[in-house]
């Protein structure tokens, strides 16, 4: 049993006999006939009361009508929404990240829901550290990084590079300094993030090679804890600029750069090798990509494998 055959049986109960059925589907007559045949033939059941010069279904073709017209709706609705996810009218799209890189997706899912309002968006919120994963598992089909993964499996691509700043209260004393020397910091209390990371590991050495003392009296769990800490007149913090963009743009902290830091970072989307991407994620790296070529000051573009 296929679905041309419950087409045929369909056009027939509804035409109500052989002929108007055979004009509808533009067959012969007899083409009509044979296919039912075979039908029943495959069912083992008979599906027309053939006593009757009128076409009157037996009790196996009313069972047949009622199911052939689900099966026949089914397909129509599986093509509307297959029409549906190419139009991306429907969708979903679900993208890994953590408290950090997730700042990065808040203006490209702006734009991204301008454009698409009708796909489903969920941000997955995991470690750095375990995002590859997340994406190679299947819970995510997108993810964002900070470093490079070293994963053969994953393809990457460069989206934004961010640098880290030293910011304070707009009172404090270095406030209004353009760049300053990593030595003035020694007397500084700085406000740290209590997750290990490779950032954290290069600041640590930064003021080791420079022999300054460096008093990380603070550690809290999340960058906006620091950051309103911070703002509140509570000690001084480096962070990624991408973080403390609103409040400079505010006034609420001032950002200074330190000579001796110049740490940039590059974030990466990342997504499987050899993955069928969905059209929602295309839709996605394409918004990205625009982003790239009109802010191109930080954000980017760039394969790397």
């Amino acid at each position: 049993m296929d679905l041309p055959q419950l087409e045929v049986f369909l056009a027939l109960t509804r035409e109500g006999n052989f002929s108007r059925a055979a004009k509808t589907l533009y067959r012969t007559q007899s083409a009509i006939s044979q296919s039912i045949r075979k039908l029943e033939q495959e069912i083992g059941e008979p599906l027309l009361d053939r006593s009757s010069r009128d076409l009157i279904l037996t009790d196996a073709g009313k069972v047949l009508q009622e199911y052939a017209e689900r099966l026949l709706n089914l397909r129509a609705n599986a093509q509307e929404a297959l029409v549906e996810l190419r139009e991306l009218q429907k969708g979903k799209l679900s993208i890994a990240a953590n408290e950090f890189t997730a700042l990065y997706l808040l203006p490209v899912l702006t734009e991204y829901r301008r454009l698409h309002p009708m796909i489903r968006i969920t941000v997955l919120r995991a470690l750095g550290s375990h995002i590859p994963g997340e994406v190679l598992q299947h819970n995510a089909e997108l993810g964002v990084l900070t470093y490079d993964p070293d994963e053969t499996r994953l393809r990457q691509i460069v989206v934004y590079q961010d640098e880290l700043i030293f910011v304070m209260p707009p009172s404090h004393p270095l406030a209004n300094e353009k760049e300053i020397s990593i030595r003035q910091l020694g007397a500084e209390s700085f406000v740290a993030h209590n997750v290990t990371s490779h950032y954290r590991e290069k600041v640590i050495e930064a003021f080791r090679r420079h022999k300054t003392p460096l008093h990380m009296d603070i550690e809290l769990p999340t960058l906006q804890a620091i950051k309103r800490f911070v703002v509140m007149g509570n000690g001084v913090a480096l962070l990624p600029r991408l973080s403390v963009e609103d409040e400079l743009a505010r006034g609420e902290l001032a950002g200074v750069k330190v000579r001796e830091l110049q740490l940039h970072r590059k974030l990466r989307l990342v997504y499987r090798r050899g993955a069928n991407l969905s059209h929602a994620a295309k839709a996605f790296l394409k918004i990205a990509e625009n982003a790239a070529s009109e802010h191109p000051e930080v954000y980017r573009y760039q394969r790397e494998r």
